[in-house]
């Protein structure tokens, strides 16, 4: 007799509730923790983060020059560039404002006592970028050895080579360019089906970075740093049911649907907080959505650089976080300012745990705010980390389905304006 199969999404929340518990007991007897932990549970982790982050450059390359090389062309290639990157820069700056709005209101440094808290020892990652200001950002997207910006996993950098090869490959004749489509959809099919089996490992790769996360700071480091999280979780939800609704709402798309649509992806990028963990997955369902494969493949890897709308959120809610516990008051000019700052140093961040300090200590740099704050929220920043994540997720699932929208709308109004010439 065939038993039934549990389904992907409460094998991850199993994962991750055995994980919970696993943690808080290890939590409780530290002397078992150090060698399960290293032996174990963070390299459980850690494979998972490594297989899908292995996964990502061969399949945006491939479905990318797919897109363009098999029905695309470098006019509607542009039209679709300068539509989403419009779309990003409005959205990401909204997220900032609702972030400094909501941190204004609810205060969430306020009343915390320094002595309070414990400061985390922190590594900030590299960044692949000297500065953020915007003529460096768009020179870094130039690779100068397209092998080593595969290898660095530099998705912009991929991305541009894969518009300009796909470009190439389009102005070929039939006969040489025939072969090129097919052997590259072969990759991108052959890709899919690797995502596949590596989701099936994804239970235990949660199961392990839950548990060491527990393990590590436990519950009762938490409390003095409560209402940081609250808040952060009261944002996210009031820009999703909000802001992104009426977006949604705007262009005609159910935002509620498509939750239920990608649920597990979301689920999945909440647990990791890691959103490269889910591109390729999510690529796919977005496809069978209805959503254009060629505008699928071209508006997803370049809102994982520029459309981070959890991050950009919480840069916003922790800058002010930082401001409020060392008592210095920001004045509404500083936050403007901040604002356009934010704007600029949240683009060209790595889908990937950890790079939010990179940005965040840039922020609280250019601010003139002490950077010790960034330790105080390194401990628990991986509980913000979770629902960040999965709305940097659900804006990038968001935005494809707007700019096809926007699109159809623009061959309508060309279609009518030619049928009345």
């Amino acid at each position: 007799m065939h038993t039934p199969r549990i389904a992907l999404v409460w094998q991850i929340m199993i994962g991750l509730l055995a994980g919970i518990a696993i943690g808080a007991l290890l939590h409780s007897f530290p002397e078992s923790r150090p060698w399960l932990v290293d032996n174990l549970l963070q390299p459980a982790g850690d494979i998972f983060i490594k297989l899908m982050k292995m996964i990502v450059v061969p399949i945006v390359f491939s479905c990318m020059v797919v897109g363009i090389a098999g029905h695309g062309d470098g006019k509607s290639l542009g039209r679709i560039g300068v539509r989403s990157l419009g779309y990003f820069f409005c959205i990401t700056t909204l997220a900032i404002i609702v972030g400094l709005v909501l941190g204004n209101l609810l205060k969430p440094g306020a009343g915390t006592e320094l002595s309070s808290l414990h400061a985390a020892n922190i590594t900030l990652p590299t960044s692949n970028g000297s500065g953020h200001s915007l003529g460096q950002i768009i020179v870094g997207i130039i690779p100068d050895n397209v092998i080593s910006a595969m290898a660095q996993g530099s998705l912009l950098s991929v991305l541009f080579f894969a518009v300009m090869f796909g470009l190439g490959v389009a102005r070929l004749p039939a006969e040489r360019k025939d072969p090129v489509i097919a052997l590259l959809r072969g990759v991108s099919d052959a890709m899919f089906k690797v995502t596949s089996m590596i989701m099936a490992y994804s239970p235990i790769g949660v199961f392990g970075m839950i548990s060491v996360t527990v393990a590590n700071f436990g519950f009762g480091s938490l409390l003095p740093l409560a209402k940081l999280i609250l808040v952060s979780y009261v944002s996210i939800a009031f820009f999703v049911l909000v802001v992104l609704n009426l977006v949604a709402r705007l262009c005609g798309i159910n935002l509620f649907a498509l939750m239920r649509h990608i649920k597990d992806e979301l689920i999945l990028a909440f647990s990791t907080a890691s959103s490269a963990s889910v591109m390729p997955q999510l690529m796919k369902k977005l496809e069978t959505y209805g959503v254009p494969p060629s505008l699928v493949s071209f508006v997803v890897p370049v809102g994982y650089s520029f459309n981070l709308d959890g991050a950009s959120l919480f840069l916003g809610i922790g800058t002010l976080f930082v401001a409020q516990l060392y008592g210095i008051d920001l004045s509404l000019g500083d936050q403007a300012l901040l604002v356009v700052t934010m704007v600029l140093t949240s683009k060209g961040a790595a889908g990937v745990p950890g790079f939010m300090f990179v940005i965040l200590s840039a922020t609280l740099a250019s601010a003139g705010l002490p950077l010790e704050g960034i330790a105080f929220i390194a401990g628990v920043y991986r509980l913000m980390e979770m629902p960040t994540t999965a709305l940097n997720v659900l804006g990038n699932a968001l935005a494809p389905l707007v700019i096809a929208k926007w699109e159809a709308r623009g061959a309508k109004v060309e279609a009518q304006a030619s049928y009345t010439r």
